[in-house]
């Protein structure tokens, strides 16, 4: 994080060179690149699905940068990990508009990775109830529906236990869901413990 953009970006040039020094040094990979686009005050009603105009753009600045580093590193995979793409009560919250929005914002990242040349497998990670009460991502079966619905072709799961067990199933259930879909595309093996 920084003061400004500009701030940000030379924070990031300088990271991504050690990294890619320290890759070159041990012949490290990278397995997954994101980009947190929760963690910031700035995202607390969503990144993709903001009601703000200037936050649905830096937030598409933060992300098309993460891309660009992920091409540099030669990330395998690039996870989305929508934490506040979601709502905490239906009284402020245009459901229908908001997975427009993220949905768009998937079919941009698609894009703008194919006119770079990233070629790593795009993740959605099911996160229930981390932190919001709702996330449009709560569990396989809202995701791959959420997929569907919008045409998103080009992505796949990411699962992590301790997300199922905050949708309330079984890290089984959620692989099975996600295999029998055919998007089970990675899986974290952490358990929140």
């Amino acid at each position: 994080e920084a003061a400004t953009p500009e701030e940000y970006e030379k924070n990031l040039r300088e990271i991504v060179a050690y990294a890619k020094q320290k890759q070159a040094e041990t012949g490290i990979k990278l397995l997954w690149n994101t980009s947190s686009l929760f963690t910031n005050p700035r995202f607390v009603s969503g990144a993709a699905t903001s009601p703000f105009a200037d936050i649905y753009a830096y937030a598409g600045g933060q992300l098309k940068k993460s891309l660009e580093i992920g091409k540099r590193l030669g990330a395998e995979n690039y996870v989305f990990w929508g934490g506040r793409e979601g709502y905490e009560n239906l009284w402020n919250t245009e459901m229908k508009r908001e997975t427009d929005h993220i949905a768009k914002f998937f079919h941009m990242c698609a894009d703008y990775a194919k006119e770079i040349g990233f070629e790593a497998q795009f993740l959605i990670e099911p996160k229930a109830k981390e932190p919001t009460m709702h996330q449009y991502d709560f569990d396989a079966s809202t995701a791959i529906a959420f997929l569907k619905t919008y045409d998103i072709d080009f992505m796949k799961l990411n699962l992590e236990g301790n997300h199922a067990n905050l949708a309330g199933h079984t890290y089984q259930h959620e692989i099975r869901t996600a295999r029998e879909a055919g998007v089970l595309g990675s899986l974290d093996a952490n358990q929140g413990d």
